[in-house]
């Protein structure tokens, strides 16, 4: 079927054009491609993949597509800076991924996001790389320091320019090994099968992180690129079904745009649709589950469009807001909150 290009960045021009519900219904017209005749004497033709080897890749070559621009056209925040609270010109409903970590508490703004999709930042000195991917909603945060007997070493994280599943697919600059963000894995290179360890991060609005979280630190909007941050490039995206890359499974029994959160606790996954929570949690917005055999517990606001999820002692559990499509292509055997 006809594929779109998603938006190309470039590090000195004007902000690409919006993103509108018309122009989300003509997409199909543009020219990303499927790379499913990228071979090369019956190996995947790195030429055709931004320059990657995608030899005995652990996902389908050719369900591998390029999203529109290039390796590291949209570019990761490698040198974060961030400003306190107070000087933030961030508005009460801006969305934000928040962290929590050792005591460093940061916000960084989906306004940003959008444009970067990767902050390798260092929060209490622990290599930590805050990821999105505005294409499945998804905000992933992963301790970015893998340990081997021979020592441990540190990932510093930039943007394929690949998609698997609508996700982005990431790159690590030491050894070209690309990562799935929602697969939390290496699919390809030296790396391939290493996971990524999650970190908890919530999805919410500035508002609610704010309230919480008075002496946060907040992602400063001067990021060293020139971008229009007061513009969102996937807007009108969320509001329309149709997707804008193929994905490997689809299920029906929600919309795909629908929010749920995603909970894995281990090997056993399940989705938490919003608008299921809605009529599920107590007055004070709390549902009890049981998950892999472990209880768990889901907070879930409505006035700020967010939940998160807690072990049976309240502690923070790695989760991911998503949209349903993202998450059940990773997840086909997902339970789903009925």
């Amino acid at each position: 079927m006809p594929r779109a290009t998603r938006v190309a960045p470039t590090s000195t021009a004007p902000a690409a054009p919006r993103v509108g519900k018309r122009a989300l219904l003509v997409l199909g017209l543009a020219g990303a491609t499927s790379l499913a005749t990228g071979q090369t004497a019956g190996r995947p033709d790195p030429a055709r993949f931004n320059g990657f080897d995608l030899t005995g890749a652990l996902i389908p070559v050719d369900a591998i597509e390029r999203g529109g621009p290039p390796r590291d056209g949209i570019p990761a925040i490698d040198k974060p800076r961030f400003v306190p609270a107070a000087r933030s010109s961030l508005r009460d409903a801006d969305r934000i991924l928040g962290l929590s970590h050792k005591g460093v508490v940061r916000a960084y703004p989906v306004r940003i996001m959008n444009w970067h999709e990767v902050v390798n930042d260092k929060p209490a000195g622990d290599a930590i790389a805050v990821t999105y991917c505005p294409l499945c909603g998804t905000g992933m945060a992963f301790d970015a320091r893998l340990h081997s007997p021979a020592g441990v070493r540190e990932l510093s994280l930039g943007i394929s320019g690949l998609l698997f599943n609508s996700d982005v697919l990431l790159y690590d600059r030491g050894t070209q090994s690309l990562w799935s963000q929602l697969r939390q894995q290496a699919v390809s290179g030296p790396l391939k099968g290493t996971e990524l360890k999650a970190v908890p991060l919530e999805h919410t609005t500035w508002s609610d992180w704010r309230r919480r979280f008075p002496a946060t630190e907040v992602l400063s909007f001067e990021t060293g690129f020139a971008r229009d941050y007061g513009r969102d490039p996937y807007a009108g995206y969320e509001a329309v079904n149709r997707l804008m890359f193929e994905v490997q499974h689809r299920d029906a029994r929600l919309g795909p745009k629908e929010w749920v959160l995603g909970l894995s606790v281990g090997t056993a996954r399940k989705a938490y649709p919003f608008s299921t929570l809605a009529t599920r949690v107590g007055k004070d917005g709390l549902l009890e589950d049981r998950l892999g055999g472990q209880v768990v517990r889901i907070r879930y606001d409505a006035q700020h469009r967010t939940a998160r999820a807690e072990d049976g002692a309240g502690k923070p559990l790695p989760s991911v807001l998503a949209f349903w499509f993202a998450w059940v292509a990773f997840h086909p055997q997902t339970e789903l909150l009925a």
